[in-house]
């Protein structure tokens, strides 16, 4: 069985920074792409952010292009969001998610077999 764990989400100011982590494990589990979404109250959940395997693939979502950067320990199932300029927009559930067949860094979240429970990311003055 599979188990992913995120955590650093938290409440920072608008401007300031967070960093996110990923963990996936599990016996004899080796992650494909890996990817960040985002749930905010009432609204449905949004891609973010994706890697490939081998990290030399990445896609973001429009939105925060040139504030977030997602990285992942090269060929281990460990991802991580660096998020800067935070807005108040950005506040939401951060789900981090992994890949057991897609290699290639994909934002179609039908593509991610495995779900961590989510960290809590609030942006607020």
């Amino acid at each position: 069985q599979v188990q992913v764990v995120e955590s650093g989400g938290g409440t920072v100011q608008p401007g300031g920074s967070l960093r996110l982590s990923c963990l996936a494990s599990g016996r004899a589990f080796s992650a494909g792409a890996m990817a960040w979404f985002r749930q905010a109250p009432g609204k449905d959940r949004e891609w973010v952010a994706t890697i490939s395997r081998g990290g030399e693939g990445i896609i973001y979502t429009s939105s925060v292009k040139g504030r977030f950067i997602i990285s992942r320990d090269k060929d281990k199932n460990t991802a991580y969001l660096q998020m800067t300029a935070l807005k108040p927009e950005d506040t939401a559930v951060y789900y981090c998610a992994a890949s057991s067949t897609y290699s290639s860094a994909t934002y179609y979240s039908r593509n991610y077999d495995y779900w961590g429970q989510g960290t809590q990311v609030t942006v607020s003055s």
